[in-house]
């Protein structure tokens, strides 16, 4: 959906809302956000913000309850009954699940802007204050004596990027191919020191237990880390080449048609497409989809070589089936 629609689409939402609420005022409505895991700030602060803006636009209260873990973990969870209202997930491949499941309707990534995905990220790592390991690029973490912590790829969603951009990486070298990735995705994960369930569990083990000389990250939560949580304890290091994440997000329509939510939960997605919404995207280190919002907060984000999961894997469907599926090349490679 383009986005002068998606911004008309709002006010006609906010009508409908305003005209509901004096049936509704007695009783806040409720809305569930099943997320991920490094999603927690970011949904803290919105929340607040749209509560304010749908209490003086429609005279309603509303109460917004937040679940988190790893993307994959929080997609089977709302397909076996968590009742969700809308889901922000770490990649499309974990909503489409849940549509699977029969509690979404098909065409869910066609009904917001940029493959409704309001906000994007990379991945990137986090090193200890002074980079003692010398670590520059993907090949240093396939290095002798390199601890890495990244998180579980089949429970969490950041884990996959992080997967995928390491194997990108190597099939963009010189001579690189599929033999070539899957040797130094091997290696890396061969250093793997601690394997948690999410990217949140991830960052935990790296900065409060202390295990690893490098944390791979989303780049929302490496700047989190190095700029606000543990400032001069660790620096960030930008690899040459990485991946461009694409967290989306969709309303769960089983969920709010039998909760009554619909108006509530698509206003809710609706509105991370405002310049107020993605203000507060940016504020928590997401990269804004609206051009202006984007060159305002330009100066935070390094430069980065991207490529996207489409272009080099050819989707996220066959991603799934030959690296993250049972007995795929992810189980083959790891064996700790």
């Amino acid at each position: 959906m383009h986005l002068n629609k998606t911004i008309k689409a709002f006010g006609a939402l906010l009508t409908a809302a305003a005209a509901l609420a004096p049936a509704t005022a007695v009783h806040a409505q409720k809305l569930l956000n099943v997320s991920y895991d490094p999603t927690r700030e970011l949904y803290q602060d919105y929340n607040t913000a749209f509560a304010k803006y749908w209490k003086d636009h429609t005279g309603q209260n509303i109460h917004i309850d937040q679940s988190h873990g790893g993307s994959g973990a929080q997609s089977r969870a709302v397909s076996e009954g968590l009742e969700a209202d809308v889901v922000t997930l770490a990649l499309a491949y974990d909503i489409d699940a849940v549509q699977k499941s029969g509690l979404i309707n098909p065409g869910w990534q066609g009904r917001l802007p940029y493959n409704s995905s309001p906000y994007t990220s990379t991945i990137v790592f986090v090193v200890r204050h002074g980079n003692p390991k010398h670590i520059k690029d993907w090949s240093d973490l396939a290095r002798p004596g390199v601890g890495v912590v990244t998180p579980n790829p089949k429970t969490g969603g950041g884990a996959r990027w992080n997967y995928l951009a390491a194997w990108g990486y190597a099939l963009k070298q010189k001579g690189g191919n599929d033999a070539t990735a899957r040797g130094l995705v091997t290696k890396i994960y061969h250093n793997v020191v601690a394997l948690d369930s999410g990217a949140r569990g991830a960052t935990t083990t790296f900065t409060q237990r202390g295990l690893g000389d490098v944390l791979i990250a989303w780049e929302n939560e490496a700047l989190l880390i190095t700029k606000d949580l543990g400032k001069g304890q660790y620096d960030l290091v930008v690899p040459s080449v990485s991946i461009l994440a694409e967290p989306p997000v969709a309303v769960v329509d089983k969920n709010v048609d039998r909760h009554h939510t619909r108006t509530l939960a698509t206003t809710y997605l609706n509105y991370l497409y405002t310049p107020e919404g993605q203000a507060i995207a940016a504020r928590h280190y997401y990269r804004p989809r609206v051009p202006s919002i984007a060159r305002k907060y330009a100066g935070q984000f390094a430069k980065v070589n991207l490529f996207t999961v489409d272009s080099l894997f050819g989707g996220w469907q066959a991603i799934q089936a030959k690296h993250f599926s049972d007995g795929g090349v992810f189980d083959q490679i790891y064996h700790k």
